[in-house]
């Protein structure tokens, strides 16, 4: 449903965004359809935990000179009612992260500062959990997704090899391009010998999209003292091999972006929002609707639009004046 609801106020060491673009993720659709058995727990909510526009109101205890500042921000729907489906969203001023003022002007910049949130945080702890990869083999399964193609971007930026797999054929290229040095099918046969020609002292990092599918090609191609870090598994009890595992001293991570401390959000968010200035990092945005189609944009998410979907709200602002 679309309508209209007061124009909310910053509270306490909360700051106003006049919204630009709102970015929807996968999650969202998760979180309307009550995924895992975890209802909304609101009366009302508004989705989107991501977007991009500009600061036009601040609550007490943050800098007037916040107001008009151009930011991204992360974290508006998690664990609060209030999205950035919307024309303004209220969050934590930490939420927040300052872009160039030249942000506004630059094409697309805004759109992908948007898409920055739920996937970029999550492909980045992905790769960074355990530490630097610097000269590491970084595998990343789903590396044309939203959080695969970040992980990829991210991990190639820091100085890792970055092997690559995805699902489709026509994906190859565009993964070689964001800076894979290989890159595969996931229904290749010989998946498995080709990751260990390509790395033969073994994968160092996985970013894994689905550690259910996956978890037996990961288990005979990680290096001893490999990490693991898993954001979704299509089973919710997987079996592992645990002996091929523990041999090789594989650290597992199981990776939820709502729950993540705050110190990890807010470093992810200062290297994201720096390789996005550096032009090293680019999200394939599928699909721009305006707010009255919000319904139809979730549906281009379910049915896996390839790529991000966004909704622009300065283009519903502009059709109001």
């Amino acid at each position: 449903m679309v309508g209209d609801m007061p124009t909310p106020g910053p509270g306490a060491g909360e700051v106003r965004i006049r919204l630009a673009f709102s970015g929807i993720n996968p999650g969202d659709v998760k979180k309307r359809a009550g995924w895992q058995g975890s209802p909304m727990p609101y009366p009302r909510v508004v989705p989107h935990s991501d977007g991009a526009g500009v600061i036009d109101a601040v609550g007490t205890s943050v800098p007037a000179a916040r107001v008009g500042q151009t930011v991204w921000c992360y974290g508006a729907q998690s664990y609060r009612a209030f999205g950035t489906a919307a024309e303004h969203v209220v969050v934590p001023a930490e939420l927040a992260v300052p872009l160039p003022e030249a942000a506004r002007s630059q094409p697309g910049l805004l759109e992908q500062a948007a898409c920055l949130g739920i996937a970029g945080i999550t492909g980045h702890r992905a790769v960074f959990a355990a530490g630097p990869v610097t000269g590491l083999n970084v595998l990343v399964w789903g590396a044309a997704s939203g959080v695969g193609a970040v992980a990829l971007q991210m991990a190639h930026r820091a100085g890792a090899r970055v092997l690559a797999v995805v699902r489709r054929a026509e994906q190859l290229p565009s993964v070689r391009a964001m800076g894979a040095a290989e890159a595969w099918m996931a229904d290749d046969p010989a998946l498995v010998d080709r990751i260990r020609l390509a790395a033969p002292e073994g994968v160092h990092r996985v970013a894994e999209v689905d550690f259910a599918a996956h978890i037996d090609v990961n288990a005979q191609v990680v290096a001893t003292g490999g990490v693991i870090s898993a954001y979704y598994s299509s089973t919710d009890r997987p079996e592992i091999p645990y002996w091929k595992l523990a041999f090789a001293d594989v650290s597992l991570r199981l990776l939820g972006s709502d729950d993540f401390p705050p110190a990890v959000k807010a470093e992810a968010a200062r290297e994201l929002t720096a390789a996005l200035l550096e032009g090293l990092l680019r999200a394939d945005i599928a699909g721009r609707l305006p707010l009255q189609d919000i319904a139809l944009a979730h549906e281009q998410v379910e049915r896996g639009a390839g790529g991000r979907v966004l909704l622009n709200l300065a283009a519903d602002a502009s059709a109001q004046v």
